[in-house]
């Protein structure tokens, strides 16, 4: 399979059409995302607090409450507390941030309407992306992973190696560990 409007289930339509159905069903998926984080905050607490509602509730409400103490958690509200809408946008961008953004922007009770606005650019480039070369990457990695495991594995360690020093550069950045002078533009 290489077309990726087959991969959607959406062969043979025109790529405005996948553009729009992408954008729509990311746009459910996110929205949903961040009413279950709104839902959390407020109105699962109230019930779970007074014991009502079914037990189902309680622990999805206990498992939310668990989940925001979790570092992505605590990461996903700093960023929306510091960049409001703006995180939002970008977290379209990421994978792995999307939803954690999204619950955060919930449980701080952005409002509806900034939420939505906010999320309306970031859902156009997130079916822009998967539908051209987001879903390529994967079929990329799958090939790759057929063609040569240990390629996959190699290619894998390589990004995982870059993702660790980044990461510890800007820690150290951040915690001023390094010299000003020592500083690269990356």
């Amino acid at each position: 399979m290489t077309d990726v409007a087959e991969a959607y289930g959406l062969g043979g339509r025109p790529f405005w059409v996948v553009i729009m159905v992408l954008t729509v069903i990311v746009f459910a998926r996110s929205h949903l995302t961040y009413w279950a984080g709104r839902a959390a905050s407020e109105g699962a607490g109230r019930l779970a607090a007074a014991g009502r509602g079914p037990r189902w509730w309680a622990a999805a409400h206990a498992r939310t409450a668990d989940w925001g103490s979790t570092a992505s958690a605590q990461r996903a509200t700093r960023a929306v507390h510091r960049w409001g809408p703006l995180a939002v946008t970008l977290a379209y961008l990421t994978v792995g941030a999307q939803t954690a953004v999204f619950i955060a922007a919930g449980m701080a009770r952005m409002p509806y309407g900034r939420f939505t606005v906010a999320s309306l650019p970031g859902c156009v480039a997130w079916a822009f992306i998967w539908g051209t070369v987001g879903l390529g990457a994967v079929w990329a990695a799958a090939a790759l992973a057929a063609e040569s495991p240990w390629g996959l594995a190699g290619a894998a360690l390589l990004l995982a190696a870059a993702a660790f020093w980044w990461s510890r550069r800007r820690a150290a950045r951040r915690d001023g560990a390094v010299p000003a002078g020592q500083r690269t533009g990356g």
